[in-house]
């Protein structure tokens, strides 16, 4: 395809081009220090933040200590959907997520936009992730950086079957089309199914190791909440998206590699639960989207960073 060549964009300053959508939910603390780290980036982006139903007065606090943020208030839990529900509120062409325990390194959104309006198919750009404290690489990083997925020759970077939500920049006309982040899915692992949906419509994912967020894992959390959707969530999007013997071979993976304790066994319960929407909604990979996935599977079966484990 033709590459675009846009015009010369100063290299300091607000950027109009990008916007930040961030969901919380009872984590009051962190999301304020978020917004406190978002209103210092030198691209001034704009900000929705979607209050995920929280009753530790988030909303309350970020009116009062930061009017400046756009905020949504939810009052149930949508989980991934609010990102979904902020977008919709943002016109600026690229949207970076934002988590309420990640933060945008000054410089990176600009260098996101600046690939994305490069590049008329690439639908999302994920950066490199610094463990904090300490700014540590994250496991994933070197997953990301030599990915076995094959791309065009124009992407800047290893092309990606999948993203992290929290590390990514998304062209908005793009994750609109599809539909953005599933209602089923709630929250864990949700990106999966929306990168498939993604690729099949013709768009691509790169990973740009100097687009840089910092993360420090929150301790409000439940982590067995998190691994139980996380793997259902998982093998929903194995018995949606993939063929049939792809279906089978992910999901012995899968389980296999998951403790066999209660967590798991719930987890399992949720899944089969949802087999009958599944099975209505199922609707495969195209074989070029599909060989993405394959090549996935070796890195996905050795990753530390995917285990399902709390």
């Amino acid at each position: 395809m033709t590459e675009t060549t846009p015009a010369p964009r100063p290299a300091t300053g607000p950027d109009a081009r990008v916007a930040v959508v961030m969901i919380t939910h009872n984590r009051r603390e962190e999301a304020l220090l978020a917004l406190a780290r978002l209103r210092e980036l030198p691209e001034r982006p704009h900000v929705v933040v979607v209050d995920n139903g929280s009753g530790d007065g988030t909303a309350d606090a970020i009116r009062e200590r930061h009017p400046w943020a756009e905020l949504v208030v939810s009052p149930v839990n949508l989980g991934a959907v609010g990102r979904n529900v902020a977008l919709e509120r943002v016109d600026a062409p690229f949207v970076a997520f934002c988590d309420d325990d990640t933060w945008w390194e000054p410089g990176s959104l600009r260098r996101a936009a600046d690939a994305l309006e490069a590049h008329p198919r690439l639908g999302v750009v994920t950066g490199r992730i610094l463990v904090e404290p300490g700014s540590r690489e994250d496991a994933i990083n070197a997953e990301l950086l030599h990915s076995p997925v094959e791309g065009p020759a124009w992407l800047p970077g290893p092309a990606l079957g999948s993203f992290l939500a929290g590390a990514s920049v998304v062209r908005r006309t793009a994750f609109r089309e599809v539909g953005g982040f599933s209602e089923r899915l709630w929250l864990g692992g949700e990106e999966e199914l929306l990168a498939a949906d993604l690729a099949t419509a013709g768009w691509e994912l790169v990973h740009l190791p100097d687009v840089v967020v910092h993360h420090r894992a929150s301790t409000v959390r439940d982590p067995h909440l998190r691994r139980r959707h996380g793997l259902r969530n998982t093998l929903w999007f194995i018995w949606l998206r993939r063929p049939l013997r792809a279906a089978l071979r992910r999901t012995r993976d899968v389980v296999g590699a998951a403790p066999r304790d209660r967590i798991t066994a719930l987890a399992l319960l949720d899944a089969l639960r949802g087999t009958p929407w599944v099975l209505r909604e199922r609707r495969p990979l195209p074989e070029r989207v599909e060989r993405r996935f394959r090549a996935l599977e070796e890195s996905q079966r050795g990753s530390a960073a995917r285990r399902y484990v709390s």
